[in-house]
């Protein structure tokens, strides 16, 4: 009897540790990392912000971002991560200033979509969103 319940313990045990080594990767992880994105729109405040000297400029084209952190972002290489419960994404490359950390508002098999304020060193508290497609 004592064996019974020792085999059916070390059954059990063995049992929660496979099903914990499992695959851990969240699904917004899987939908950001599972191909290339292409920018759609560059808006600040309400206005395309994609053209030749243009604030988001360097952003047109295709970004991508990679499991272990790493990616490119139109003209930026660098890296990126989820904080905030997966509902922020900040973008960090050595051409940027400062980390770009922006809002979650849409990830789809389809679509992307990230907003944030952005505040100019004069103070002007300007509206950033950056939609992509699929690739």
């Amino acid at each position: 009897m004592k064996y019974s319940r020792l085999a059916f313990s070390a059954i059990v045990t063995i049992l929660l540790i496979l099903a914990s080594c499992g695959d851990k990767t969240s699904e917004r992880f899987k939908l950001l990392t599972g191909h290339a994105w292409q920018s759609d729109s560059l808006l600040v405040d309400g206005m395309d912000a994609s053209g030749p000297g243009e604030m988001l400029e360097k952003f047109v084209g295709e970004a991508m971002f990679y499991e272990d952190g790493s990616g490119y972002f139109g003209q930026y290489t660098g890296g990126w991560y989820f904080s905030n419960n997966e509902t922020d994404i900040t973008i960090t490359s050595d051409s940027l200033a400062l980390p770009l950390t922006s809002n979650i508002d849409e990830l789809t098999g389809e679509s992307f979509k990230i907003s944030t304020r952005f505040t100019t060193a004069q103070s002007i508290v300007l509206d950033i969103r950056i939609t992509f497609k699929a690739k």
